[in-house]
């Protein structure tokens, strides 16, 4: 039996059946596994081919069997999955192989009696593969496109209404290109020259952000557990995007500064950096494994200034009424810029989470912002671009509270870019080419 696509089979499960997030389910079975590199690289392909190309990969099935595919025994239908996405998007392997490997597999997990059905099912798809062409033409053009670009049909819609179809089409087209891993130079060790020289040193091929002026953009890297200035605290991984987020704050050493919704501590990080590690970071979350994970960042970056706190974002204005210099509150959001970076979360997200998402935000913004003392600065971002959680929360936030001003966010951002004078910055993936940003700098009345 084949094994690099056994073990892809695994992670497909893994991530469908029981919520696994892809890149975690990877990660943990390329450790457990003896594979080679290239059957690793093959297997990191094909699970995350599969993953985002889920709901098109469904529809492509049912063009081939008459069952409904949620009554496919979850395995094989994974088996199918695998085999349908190199069929019609890996032209470098056989039709044959893929077949033969398919049955195989089916066979030696447990299905022999369904290897026939697993065998019918491909070799249909090789003989009858117009019976999958994505609908074109009136009617049909988000659908085709939803197809097309491996997204769900009800996201790409509510894009086409917002944004317009051809915005629409280059966000999707974003979302298929490969992120591409960025660091932050910890500047409490090191600067960025002296950073891209040890990465290139360890190996990896570096170039520098256009956004943000710790930041750096490694194109080719062998395994983080691997990386040694990783792995020695010289730098942070975090999105481009997300480094301009603490430069907004402008954290100044000696200040105490409230974060909301720290995990996993990135902008918190980078904010101690910017501060020299003098003063006072309080970082807060719901989770306890989340303010590990905090802790654990700050130790590695030799940070000594971030206290962590099991808390609420809504219970923060009860807690520190009044005292926070500055209060950044990273919002839960749907996530909508950064599906690049998540295969399975375009599937996850569905339209009645987004369209809830805003009373929560907002009162998450109304009850945290209590911590700013008078003269104080408060900062709302989310890594999403919906107009409803960005925008339309900080209006609504500003209607309410007279107390606090905008001010013009662009002017704090490190470097000089396209949003220098805007109140709020939105970055938007198929413009800016980073992912989908929104933050927004207000200043409470002294």
């Amino acid at each position: 039996m084949d094994n690099a696509r056994e073990t892809a089979v695994r992670i497909l499960y893994e991530v469908h059946e029981n919520g696994a997030y892809a890149n975690v389910a990877l990660a943990k079975a390329l450790r457990r596994s003896k594979l080679s590199e290239q059957d690793r690289r093959f297997v990191t392909e094909l699970v995350y081919g599969a993953v985002k190309a889920g709901g098109t990969l469904d529809w492509i099935l049912r063009r081939y069997v008459k069952r409904p595919v949620r009554k496919i025994q979850p395995l094989v239908r994974e088996i199918l999955h695998l085999g349908l996405y190199q069929l019609f998007y890996l032209d470098k392997v056989p039709a044959s192989a893929v077949c033969n490997t398919s049955v195989e597999l089916a066979k030696g997990m447990g299905m022999k009696g369904l290897s026939g059905f697993v065998n019918g099912v491909l070799r249909t798809a090789v003989r009858e593969p117009q019976r999958a062409a994505f609908p074109e033409g009136k009617g049909h053009a988000t659908e085709g496109l939803a197809l097309r670009s491996q997204h769900p049909e009800w996201l790409v819609r509510h894009w086409v209404r917002t944004f317009g179809f051809e915005a629409a089409e280059k966000i999707c087209a974003f979302d298929n290109e490969q992120p591409i891993l960025s660091v932050r130079a910890n500047t409490l060790r090191t600067d960025r020259e002296q950073l891209q020289q040890a990465l290139a040193e360890a190996g990896a091929e570096v170039r520098c952000s256009d956004w943000a002026p710790e930041g750096l953009l490694i194109t080719k890297h062998g395994a983080l557990d691997e990386l040694k200035p990783l792995q020695e605290g010289l730098c942070q991984v975090q999105d481009e995007s997300s480094m301009l987020v603490a430069h907004v704050v402008d954290p100044q050493p000696g200040e105490f500064i409230l974060d909301c919704c720290a995990a996993p501590g990135g902008k918190t990080t980078h904010m101690a950096a910017l501060m020299q590690d003098r003063g006072r970071i309080v970082a807060g979350d719901i989770y306890d494994h989340k303010l590990q994970r905090i802790a654990d960042n700050a130790s590695r970056l030799g940070i000594h200034i971030i206290e962590t706190q099991r808390l609420d974002a809504r219970e923060a204005g009860d807690y520190y009424e009044g005292m926070a210099d500055r209060v950044l509150i990273d919002a839960p959001c749907s996530g909508l810029g950064v599906l690049r970076r998540k295969p399975d979360a375009r599937w996850r997200k569905t339209q009645q989470e987004i369209e809830a998402l805003p009373k929560l935000q907002l009162e998450i913004l109304t009850r945290a912002s209590r911590a700013v003392k008078p003269g104080g600065i408060l900062v709302y971002s989310t890594c999403t671009i919906e107009l409803s959680e960005n925008q339309a929360v900080v209006s609504r936030f500003l209607e309410e509270h007279p107390e606090f001003e905008l001010q013009t966010t662009g002017r704090f951002l490190p470097l000089p870019s396209i949003h220098r004078q805007a109140k709020m910055v939105q970055l938007m993936p198929q413009v800016d080419g980073t992912d989908g940003f929104f933050i927004c700098r207000m200043k409470r009345k002294g």
